[in-house]
Formats: C-alpha cells, sequence, structure tokens
C-alpha cells in the first residue's frame, strides 16, 4: 500500500500537467517580420535589413533581405534555423568575389525583439558582434 494518499498524487499529477501546458503556452512566437540598422559604409545612411520568419515546431524558416553594395535589395534564406523556447539561431550564407561567407546569429525573442549575437570568420579571425531586430506590423 502507497503512504501517499490518492487525492494527493492526483493533485500533484494535475499540478504538473499544468505546468508544462502553461511552459508550452509561453514559447516565443518567432514569426513574422523584423528589421535592424547598421551603420553605413563610410559615414553613409544606416543600412536597414529585414528578417522574415516563419516557425513550425522547433523548425526556423525564412530570408533575410538586405541593401546590396549598388543599393538594391538582396534577399538570401536562412539556413540551419531552429527555435527552442525563446531561443533561436540561424546562419547566413553569401558569397562576395566568389568567396562563402557564413554570419551564425542566435538571440533570444520577447513580444516584440530578439536580442543577441552575430559571428562570423573575418580574415581568418572570430568576429562577435551585437544584434537586436525590432518586429514590424505585418501588412495588411
Amino acid at each position: 500500500m502507497s503512504h501517499y494518499p490518492t487525492s494527493s498524487v492526483l493533485r500533484w499529477t494535475a499540478a504538473t500537467a499544468l505546468l508544462l501546458l502553461a511552459t508550452a503556452a509561453h514559447a516565443a512566437d518567432a514569426s513574422g517580420n523584423w528589421t535592424w540598422s547598421t551603420p553605413g559604409r563610410n559615414g553613409g545612411p544606416d543600412r536597414v535589413s529585414t528578417l522574415t520568419l516563419k516557425t513550425e515546431g522547433a523548425k526556423l524558416t525564412g530570408k533575410v533581405s538586405a541593401p546590396g553594395r549598388d543599393g538594391k535589395a538582396v534577399e538570401t534564406p536562412i539556413a540551419e534555423g531552429k527555435i527552442e523556447g525563446d531561443k533561436l539561431s540561424f546562419s547566413l550564407v553569401r558569397e562576395y568575389n566568389g568567396n562563402l561567407t557564413t554570419n551564425k546569429f542566435s538571440g533570444v525573442v520577447s513580444a516584440d525583439k530578439i536580442t543577441g549575437k552575430i559571428e562570423s570568420i573575418r580574415d581568418g579571425q572570430p568576429q562577435s558582434r551585437d544584434w537586436e531586430a525590432k518586429r514590424t506590423a505585418e501588412a495588411k
């Protein structure tokens, strides 16, 4: 015979189930459009990038649209996208002058902001910089 009363076991089981459901319900929603700015080259105007994301479970897909060297928008699909709770990560692989470069993005999603890091290799040296994107209103 168990030394726990049946009603206590049922209450504990119900409380655990509610906690798990509440945690799942509060997973971050990264789907939508996000923007951030980086300083322009040689004192030029800031460059605004737009990230479009879609989540399906732990899978994260989307694209980044950013001004190219000629000022025209260049779209790049994200790779290796994933989201776990409020943490996301993805990579952007771009080609410049026949060379592939990879930027690895990671961050934490809050209601209307993603805050994190962008990591890359430049001239053989690891580089890291802060990154903050803000959610934009969806076009209707």
